[in-house]
């Protein structure tokens, strides 16, 4: 494995979106609009990609489930 600091490098927003469900994709473009951005997206082998968006102070995150439906119970571990 590298070890380059992925965080520090560019969001390719066209790669993250690649592969999400047209109702995923809509619920992105809404939350955009209220200044939510698109940080990263899981993808579990054999599993729907779970793309996880950060509001606008970056503290808060939500999970978008298959069906574009919000997952804000911050069960999600992330490193610091």
């Amino acid at each position: 494995m590298s070890n380059v600091e992925r965080r520090n490098l560019p969001i390719d927003q066209a790669a993250l979106r690649q592969g999400l469900t047209a109702e995923q994709l809509s619920a992105v473009q809404t939350l955009e609009h209220f200044g939510w951005q698109l940080r990263f997206v899981r993808r579990p082998l054999f599993r729907d990609p779970i793309p996880v968006l950060f509001d606008r102070s970056g503290e808060r995150y939500v999970v978008l489930q298959a069906d574009g439906s919000l997952d804000e119970s911050q069960t999600l571990k992330l490193r610091d």
